[in-house]
């Protein structure tokens, strides 16, 4: 390469580097301001000086004064970190191939990701992780007390005579209101988590996969508080002789019978996640969480639209998400070919645009119609973006109803031509971490094995193509029988794809725990099928094209600043002549209503906009995808090439052990590398076993992660 080029490229990279430092900087300063506010918002000064000035500066005839410091306070600075985290995004997407070729050997901050609690209730929890918990029940705990001390302050016997109540009912109304108000901030940042296309998530190292968790934390602790908030008042009401205001819907302010709704939809959905339920009737939570969208709506009915301005964030950022993803759910996907394994597991794959990339550990989610139009499942992605260009794919054990029926569909005698499929995503981690490890060991149990196809296939890819020296790949499988070691067989891909994984260091030790010695003889043959074109089908493609992170970022940008254009006109020329030029007052309910309705509006307008501006490119990707696919190899030799070529490949690096199961403490403790990353994935119980050992000190070296399913 040209000196002059290189020369320019690394000024260009360090350019980019450096306005992604200022904005690192920039969104710490939002967050600490943001903090701020929420550790404030209790406290006297707050309310006696802080708010006062700031309603006197917003005092305005285009927006309702609390509303519009809340928007201020609590909405703006989330919406512009989002906005502007999808432009570092964008940016960080550059970098990638510089950052693989100056990867850090000793990753920063890798002793805070050791776990410090295996085994309980939170599930495998980090050093962070513990930290942050800490610091968030810090802040409920703050709240709780400031507000319950600023409240209590004000009861004596006199307060309470002259409401014609005692003390400790005043106390019990003053507490009731204060666990509602509490339960508050964590609904304020319980859709962060289980917004899948966030920008937010990216920027502080996580997915939507692991961030499963904290939606549920949040989601215990704001039913526990919500649910106590609302039997206090019941009992407030009781004892005061005014049930009669569990019906109250005033016109203005708060609407108990909303709340009381809102309380019901949210119970039947938390009754469903517990385990032993969730697990026994998959069905019943999966369609019982659609209750989320009656909750919301009546919760903005019961507190009213001013008031919501604290929550709203990670909700407007969850509707920009889940309408993108119904937006790509519409289409149907091509689905080229399957393997069906014989240990009742099934790989798809189907054509990709050639724009869509993807990091390793991405999941994808699947439905597909003809088994059920509602049903949508996560699974792990195993090709590469770069090794495979044209396709993606995924791997599905039969292990619920509807894999079993999927499996029982592409196994059957007579074949089918055509699978119809629809797809959201594909969701993956921001960067390639474990590039940054000298060694990279992989546990897995079972269908665990799937994240780490597609981490195998990008090192070939890195160490064949870019002639870069991938960290050396240990992976330690356990299987229960012979036929699920032909999972191993997934780890290559199909025909049409260079494979060459000579140049890299991989090692595999495979466990039959229940079997003594081989039974291959009882093993069927891998079943291939290769399914026909349909004109309905396009190749999957990113809905907002290769730029996804920029046009992201408008979509946020654009639709809150017409939002709030839209409803400065609405309340300066419809509400506001209502509220002050006659003896109406405008109704709480309708205000409500209006700002729901037109936040959708700004939304669905600016997605649909930024989509069809990208459609077409779609479309010239898509057909680029068909002519390739128009060149590739007959029938006959993908099949002859899909039987031989994995084992070939892989039994050199292969080691299979018969009955019994893997010794892992002393496996781990024997990779003396400078810096070595642990992976586990699959049974609950295996990943608290590789947890134990990296955490125990007994090998510094040993960082953590854990793939848990979580979907």
């Amino acid at each position: 390469m040209d000196a002059n080029v290189v020369k320019k490229w690394s000024s260009s990279n360090e350019i980019i580097s450096t306005v992604q430092a200022s904005l690192r900087l920039l969104f710490m300063a939002v967050f600490l301001g943001s903090l701020l506010m929420w550790i404030m918002a209790p406290t006297n000064t707050y309310k006696q000086s802080w708010l006062p000035s700031i309603l006197a500066k917003l005092n305005s005839t285009y927006f309702e004064p609390k509303q519009g410091a809340r928007l201020l306070i609590y909405t703006l600075p989330i919406l512009f970190v989002a906005a502007m985290g999808c432009f570092y995004l964008h940016m960080g997407k550059k970098l990638k191939n510089d950052k693989m070729a100056s990867s850090c050997r000793n990753p920063r901050f890798a002793s805070w990701k050791k776990p410090v609690l295996i085994k309980g209730p939170l599930g495998i929890v980090s050093r962070v992780e513990l930290a942050f918990l800490i610091m968030f029940i810090a802040l409920l705990a703050w709240t709780f007390a400031t507000y319950i001390s600023n409240y209590f302050a004000k009861i004596n016997p006199n307060s309470a005579a002259a409401q014609g109540e005692k003390v400790w009912q005043s106390k019990l109304d003053s507490a009731a209101l204060t666990l509602g108000l509490v339960g508050n901030i964590c609904l304020a940042f319980l859709f962060f988590p289980v917004t899948r296309g966030s920008s937010l998530l990216p920027l502080f190292g996580l997915t939507s996969e692991n961030s499963i968790k904290y939606h549920i934390w949040l989601g215990n602790i704001t039913m526990t508080l919500f649910t106590t908030h609302g039997i206090c008042f019941i009992i407030y009401w009781a004892v005061t002789n005014e049930l009669s205001q569990m019906l109250k819907w005033d016109k203005i302010g708060v609407s108990n019978l909303a709340g009381e709704i809102a309380l019901v939809t949210e119970l039947a959905m938390w009754l469903t996640t517990i385990p032993r339920i969730r697990r026994k009737f998959f069905e019943l939570f999966f369609y019982t969480h659609y209750l989320y969208i009656i909750f919301m709506i009546f919760f903005i009915l019961h507190v009213g639209i001013s008031f919501c301005g604290m929550m709203l964030p990670s909700f407007y950022l969850f509707v920009v998400d889940r309408y993108l993803r119904f937006l790509q759910s519409q289409r149907n996907v091509r689905l080229l070919s399957a393997r069906v394994l014989p240990c009742e597991t099934l790989e798809l794959n189907l054509g990709k645009s050639l724009g869509l990339s993807y990091n390793p550990l991405g999941i994808m989610f699947i439905n597909v119609p003809s088994i059920s139009k509602l049903q949508w499942h996560p699974f792990s992605i195993t090709s590469s973006s770069n090794l495979e260009p044209n396709k993606i794919s995924i791997v599905i054990k039969s292990e619920g109803s509807w894999t079993k029926k999927l499996y029982q569909m592409l196994s059957s005698p007579s074949p089918l031509d055509r699978l119809e499929v629809s797809v959201e995503g594909p969701y993956a981690p921001a960067s390639e971490d474990f590039l940054r490890y000298d060694t990279l060991v992989m546990v897995s149990g079972g269908s665990g094995i799937t994240p780490f196809i597609s981490i195998i296939r990008e090192f070939i890819y890195i160490s064949a193509k870019l002639n870069y020296k991938a960290p050396k790949v240990i992976l330690i499988c356990a299987f229960k029988n012979s036929s699920e070691l032909t999972m191993l067989d997934l780890i290559l891909p199909i025909s049409g794809t260079p494979s060459d994984n000579s140049n890299l260091q991989l090692q595999i030790e495979a466990f039959v725990t229940r079997e003594k010695e081989p039974k291959i003889d009882n093993i069927k043959p891998i079943k291939a099928i290769k399914f026909k074109p349909h004109a309905k089908d396009a190749s999957l493609s990113s809905i907002l094209g290769p730029k996804h992170w920029l046009w992201l970022g408008m979509i946020i940008a654009s639709s809150f600043v017409i939002f709030l254009i839209l409803l400065g006109i609405i309340t300066r020329y419809y509400i506001y002549p209502i509220d002050h030029n006659s003896n109406i007052i405008f109704s709480t309910t309708w205000r409500s209503v209006i700002n729901v309705l037109v936040i959708c509006i700004c939304i669905v307008m600016m997605a649909n906009a930024a989509v069809f501006w990208n459609k077409r490119q779609n479309d010239i990707d898509t057909s680029q995808v068909q002519n390739m696919e128009g060149t590739t190899v007959s029938p006959s030799s993908y099949d002859m090439e899909l039987e031989s070529h994995p084992r070939q490949s892989l039994s050199q690096v292969t080691n299979v052990h018969y009955g019994r199961r893997p010794n892992l403490r002393r496996m781990l403790l024997e990779y003396n590398g400078s810096s070595t990353n642990v992976f586990a994935s699959g049974p609950k119980r295996l990943r608290q076993e590789v947890a134990a050992i990296c955490s125990s000190g007994l090998a510094d070296n040993l960082h953590f992660e854990s793939i848990s399913f979580s979907w």
